[in-house]
Protein backbone atom coordinates (compact mmCIF):
# COMPACT_ATOMS: atom_id res chain seq x y z
CA UNK A 1 0.00 0.00 0.00
CA UNK A 2 1.35 3.40 -1.28
CA UNK A 3 1.49 6.39 1.45
CA UNK A 4 -1.54 8.84 1.66
CA UNK A 5 -1.53 12.29 1.20
CA UNK A 6 1.55 12.09 -1.51
CA UNK A 7 -1.14 12.00 -4.28
CA UNK A 8 -0.64 8.92 -5.25
CA UNK A 9 -3.75 8.04 -6.20
CA UNK A 10 -2.99 10.41 -9.46
CA UNK A 11 0.34 8.57 -10.08
CA UNK A 12 -1.06 5.09 -9.76
CA UNK A 13 -3.46 6.34 -13.04
CA UNK A 14 -3.46 4.08 -16.30
CA UNK A 15 -1.18 1.28 -14.32
CA UNK A 16 -3.87 -1.18 -14.44
CA UNK A 17 -3.20 -2.21 -17.77
CA UNK A 18 0.27 -3.60 -17.85
CA UNK A 19 0.63 -7.17 -17.00
CA UNK A 20 4.14 -6.40 -14.97
CA UNK A 21 5.78 -3.89 -13.15
CA UNK A 22 9.65 -3.31 -11.81
CA UNK A 23 9.69 -2.43 -8.30
CA UNK A 24 12.97 -0.56 -7.20
CA UNK A 25 13.41 -1.36 -3.40
CA UNK A 26 16.26 -1.17 -0.45
CA UNK A 27 17.58 -4.18 1.28
CA UNK A 28 16.89 -2.42 4.14
CA UNK A 29 18.82 -5.24 6.60
CA UNK A 30 21.68 -5.18 5.07
CA UNK A 31 23.93 -3.19 6.70
CA UNK A 32 27.64 -4.32 5.16
CA UNK A 33 28.90 -5.16 1.34
CA UNK A 34 31.33 -7.91 -0.22
CA UNK A 35 32.95 -6.43 -3.13
CA UNK A 36 33.03 -10.52 -4.14
CA UNK A 37 30.09 -12.94 -3.93
CA UNK A 38 29.98 -16.59 -3.83
CA UNK A 39 26.78 -17.56 -6.10
CA UNK A 40 24.73 -20.41 -5.05
CA UNK A 41 24.97 -21.55 -8.42
CA UNK A 42 28.09 -23.23 -10.07
CA UNK A 43 31.44 -23.74 -8.33
CA UNK A 44 32.06 -22.48 -5.46
CA UNK A 45 33.82 -19.49 -6.86
CA UNK A 46 33.71 -16.02 -5.88
CA UNK A 47 32.32 -13.33 -8.58
CA UNK A 48 32.88 -9.39 -8.39
CA UNK A 49 29.56 -8.37 -7.15
CA UNK A 50 28.59 -6.34 -9.47
CA UNK A 51 28.24 -9.57 -11.98
CA UNK A 52 26.03 -11.53 -9.42
CA UNK A 53 22.66 -10.54 -7.81
CA UNK A 54 23.60 -10.77 -4.18
CA UNK A 55 22.30 -8.65 -1.97
CA UNK A 56 25.11 -7.44 -0.13
CA UNK A 57 26.37 -3.94 -2.42
CA UNK A 58 27.53 -0.49 -2.05
CA UNK A 59 23.84 0.53 -2.68
CA UNK A 60 21.39 -2.16 -1.26
CA UNK A 61 19.48 -1.77 -4.12
CA UNK A 62 16.81 -4.54 -5.28
CA UNK A 63 14.80 -5.05 -8.72
CA UNK A 64 12.31 -7.24 -9.07
CA UNK A 65 10.22 -7.93 -11.86
CA UNK A 66 6.63 -9.08 -10.90
CA UNK A 67 3.10 -9.78 -12.29
CA UNK A 68 0.50 -7.06 -11.64
CA UNK A 69 -3.11 -8.61 -10.55
CA UNK A 70 -4.80 -5.96 -9.33
CA UNK A 71 -4.71 -2.08 -8.45
CA UNK A 72 -7.32 -0.90 -6.02
CA UNK A 73 -7.18 2.61 -4.50
CA UNK A 74 -3.60 3.05 -3.09
CA UNK A 75 -3.02 -0.66 -2.64
CA UNK A 76 -1.46 -2.90 -5.40
CA UNK A 77 -1.74 -6.82 -5.85
CA UNK A 78 0.97 -8.35 -7.37
CA UNK A 79 2.08 -11.98 -7.80
CA UNK A 80 4.99 -14.08 -5.99
CA UNK A 81 8.15 -11.93 -5.60
CA UNK A 82 11.41 -12.20 -3.46
CA UNK A 83 10.52 -9.00 -1.09
CA UNK A 84 10.00 -9.59 3.00
CA UNK A 85 7.17 -7.50 4.75
CA UNK A 86 8.31 -3.94 5.53
CA UNK A 87 10.35 -3.70 2.35
CA UNK A 88 10.70 0.04 1.49
CA UNK A 89 10.10 0.78 -2.51
CA UNK A 90 12.07 3.10 -3.64
CA UNK A 91 9.92 3.32 -7.26
CA UNK A 92 7.30 1.63 -9.36
CA UNK A 93 8.17 1.44 -13.46
CA UNK A 94 5.93 -0.17 -16.15
CA UNK A 95 7.86 -3.85 -17.61
CA UNK A 96 7.74 -3.06 -21.03
CA UNK A 97 8.39 -6.47 -23.01
CA UNK A 98 9.49 -4.40 -26.28
CA UNK A 99 12.19 -2.24 -24.18
CA UNK A 100 13.24 -4.08 -21.41
CA UNK A 101 13.54 -8.04 -22.85
CA UNK A 102 16.82 -9.00 -24.66
CA UNK A 103 16.48 -12.74 -25.07
CA UNK A 104 19.44 -13.51 -27.22
CA UNK A 105 21.70 -11.57 -24.90
CA UNK A 106 25.30 -13.01 -23.23
CA UNK A 107 24.77 -14.46 -19.75
CA UNK A 108 28.57 -13.97 -19.17
CA UNK A 109 29.36 -16.69 -16.28
CA UNK A 110 25.71 -17.33 -15.83
CA UNK A 111 25.73 -18.82 -19.13
CA UNK A 112 28.36 -21.33 -18.79
CA UNK A 113 26.74 -22.92 -15.66
CA UNK A 114 23.51 -22.59 -17.53
CA UNK A 115 24.99 -24.58 -20.27
CA UNK A 116 26.89 -27.11 -18.32
CA UNK A 117 23.39 -28.08 -16.22
CA UNK A 118 21.47 -28.42 -19.15
CA UNK A 119 23.91 -30.99 -20.29
CA UNK A 120 25.21 -32.86 -17.07
CA UNK A 121 23.32 -35.19 -15.14
CA UNK A 122 22.54 -34.68 -11.71
CA UNK A 123 24.69 -36.18 -8.83
CA UNK A 124 22.13 -37.25 -6.71
CA UNK A 125 19.01 -38.93 -6.57
CA UNK A 126 16.54 -37.83 -3.83
CA UNK A 127 14.72 -39.96 -1.98
CA UNK A 128 11.54 -38.17 1.00
CA UNK A 129 11.17 -40.01 4.48
CA UNK A 130 7.71 -40.15 5.44
CA UNK A 131 7.77 -37.62 7.36
CA UNK A 132 9.22 -35.43 4.77
CA UNK A 133 6.62 -36.81 2.37
CA UNK A 134 3.76 -35.81 4.84
CA UNK A 135 4.91 -32.57 6.07
CA UNK A 136 5.48 -31.66 2.52
CA UNK A 137 2.22 -32.55 0.77
CA UNK A 138 0.43 -31.06 4.22
CA UNK A 139 2.37 -27.46 3.08
CA UNK A 140 1.05 -27.82 -1.13
CA UNK A 141 -2.27 -28.45 0.34
CA UNK A 142 -2.70 -26.74 2.59
CA UNK A 143 -1.14 -23.19 2.47
CA UNK A 144 -0.32 -23.69 -1.42
CA UNK A 145 3.61 -23.58 -0.22
CA UNK A 146 6.20 -25.51 -2.53
CA UNK A 147 9.90 -24.73 -2.62
CA UNK A 148 11.44 -28.40 -3.38
CA UNK A 149 12.20 -27.26 -7.12
CA UNK A 150 14.21 -25.22 -6.68
CA UNK A 151 15.68 -26.99 -3.62
CA UNK A 152 16.04 -29.99 -4.87
CA UNK A 153 17.57 -29.02 -8.06
CA UNK A 154 20.93 -27.70 -6.54
CA UNK A 155 20.88 -30.70 -3.71
CA UNK A 156 20.91 -33.26 -7.27
CA UNK A 157 23.84 -31.31 -8.07
CA UNK A 158 26.11 -30.66 -4.87
CA UNK A 159 24.40 -31.17 -1.61
CA UNK A 160 27.94 -30.27 0.28
CA UNK A 161 28.16 -27.70 3.10
CA UNK A 162 27.88 -24.03 1.15
CA UNK A 163 27.23 -20.74 2.72
CA UNK A 164 25.18 -19.42 0.10
CA UNK A 165 23.44 -22.31 -1.01
CA UNK A 166 22.66 -22.51 3.27
CA UNK A 167 23.85 -25.82 3.31
CA UNK A 168 25.51 -26.57 7.11
CA UNK A 169 26.66 -30.08 8.84
CA UNK A 170 25.12 -30.60 11.77
CA UNK A 171 26.71 -32.06 15.01
CA UNK A 172 24.29 -35.26 14.70
CA UNK A 173 25.93 -36.41 10.94
CA UNK A 174 22.77 -34.56 9.31
CA UNK A 175 22.64 -31.53 7.05
CA UNK A 176 20.73 -28.62 7.05
CA UNK A 177 19.71 -26.65 3.76
CA UNK A 178 17.58 -23.20 4.63
CA UNK A 179 15.29 -22.58 2.11
CA UNK A 180 14.11 -19.42 3.15
CA UNK A 181 12.10 -19.63 6.31
CA UNK A 182 12.36 -23.37 5.98
CA UNK A 183 14.25 -25.81 6.79
CA UNK A 184 15.29 -29.30 4.89
CA UNK A 185 17.12 -32.07 7.19
CA UNK A 186 19.05 -34.43 5.18
CA UNK A 187 21.41 -36.98 5.04
CA UNK A 188 24.06 -38.37 2.35
CA UNK A 189 24.80 -41.85 1.19
CA UNK A 190 26.50 -42.68 -1.86
CA UNK A 191 24.81 -40.60 -4.58
CA UNK A 192 21.61 -40.94 -2.55
CA UNK A 193 19.91 -38.01 -0.74
CA UNK A 194 17.40 -38.43 2.15
CA UNK A 195 15.51 -35.85 3.28
CA UNK A 196 14.21 -36.62 6.34
CA UNK A 197 12.23 -34.05 7.69
CA UNK A 198 10.82 -30.36 7.59
CA UNK A 199 11.89 -27.47 10.09
CA UNK A 200 11.20 -23.71 10.34
CA UNK A 201 13.79 -21.36 10.93
CA UNK A 202 12.49 -19.29 13.68
CA UNK A 203 11.56 -19.95 17.36
CA UNK A 204 8.02 -19.73 18.49
CA UNK A 205 8.52 -16.96 20.57
CA UNK A 206 9.12 -15.14 17.56
CA UNK A 207 6.18 -16.43 15.35
CA UNK A 208 3.94 -15.11 17.77
CA UNK A 209 5.80 -12.00 18.90
CA UNK A 210 5.08 -8.23 17.53
CA UNK A 211 7.16 -8.45 15.07
CA UNK A 212 5.85 -11.57 13.34
CA UNK A 213 4.60 -10.08 10.43
CA UNK A 214 7.59 -9.68 9.15
CA UNK A 215 8.59 -13.03 8.91
CA UNK A 216 7.78 -14.53 5.20
CA UNK A 217 5.13 -17.52 5.61
CA UNK A 218 4.98 -16.44 9.32
CA UNK A 219 0.82 -18.05 9.75
CA UNK A 220 2.21 -20.97 7.86
CA UNK A 221 4.98 -21.75 10.22
CA UNK A 222 3.42 -21.06 13.72
CA UNK A 223 0.64 -23.80 11.89
CA UNK A 224 3.33 -25.97 11.24
CA UNK A 225 5.02 -25.84 14.22
CA UNK A 226 2.43 -26.31 16.26
CA UNK A 227 0.76 -29.46 14.32
CA UNK A 228 4.62 -31.17 13.65
CA UNK A 229 6.51 -29.57 16.26
CA UNK A 230 9.46 -30.48 14.57
CA UNK A 231 13.25 -29.43 15.58
CA UNK A 232 14.41 -26.14 14.15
Amino acid sequence: MLEPGRQFELALQDLAGFDRIWLIWWFHQNSTWRPRALPPRGPAKRRGVFATRSPHRPNPIGLTCVRLLRVQGLTLEVGPLDLLDGTPILDIKPYLSTVDAFPESSLGWVQEVEEYEATSRPRYEIELAPLASSQLLWLKEEWSIDFTERAFGLLRRDPTPHRTRRILRLQDGRLRMACGPWRLFFRVEGDQITVEEIGVGYSEEALIGPSSHSIPDHEALAAFRAKFSPGS
